[in-house]
């Protein structure tokens, strides 16, 4: 890793040099490339102490500023920013990663062959029915009356159940198990 610094009303001493570069000696394994640069900003204004931040890593730029009275803590800080960020970024690359699919098995070549697969059957809960007892001749009655184009009922001779249709020749079809 490479580092960069910029004094800003303030020299940068070897001490501060040493501090940001013990720090990110820690950090080594989140960045195992050596493609990492960071350039490090020290600011003093009044009294306040101003660190910077910024990294440039894998086409990704992460920045942290920390403000303190000392500046090895808001350097500190401002390097925990980094960590919190490059950990998050790095779990989202190897979750992209790992997760993907290869694109030839997602969608292959179409040859013009390709078709749909038709959807299973659906059962549908239409509604309840109340099965009486009644006769055959009694179903049929009650069905002619109706818009409905089939009733369960309980024949009152044998106590079966039983199931009057519509035939499509106006005649009725029975059902009995």
């Amino acid at each position: 890793m490479r580092f960069e610094y910029t004094g800003r009303h303030v020299e940068v001493t070897p001490t501060l040099r040493r501090h940001v570069e013990d720090h990110f000696k820690k950090l080594e394994h989140i960045f195992t490339d050596t493609t990492a640069r960071a350039h490090v900003i020290i600011e003093v204004e009044k009294n306040r102490q101003i660190g910077e931040v910024i990294l440039n890593w894998r086409e990704h730029t992460l920045t942290a500023k920390d403000t303190n009275a000392d500046m090895y803590v808001a350097l500190t800080r401002a390097i925990a920013k980094i960590e919190k960020q490059a950990l998050k970024l790095k779990k989202k690359i190897i979750d992209r990663k790992q997760g993907a699919m290869p694109a030839a098995l997602v969608a292959p070549e179409p040859d013009g062959s390709l078709e749909a697969s038709p959807r299973p059957p659906r059962i549908i809960n239409a509604r309840r029915y109340s099965v009486k007892p009644m006769t055959a001749e009694e179903a049929a009655l009650r069905l002619s009356s109706e818009a409905d184009q089939f009733l369960v009922f309980r024949d009152a001779d044998t106590n079966r159940v039983g199931v009057l249709y519509k035939r499509r020749d106006g005649n009725y079809g029975l059902i009995e198990p």
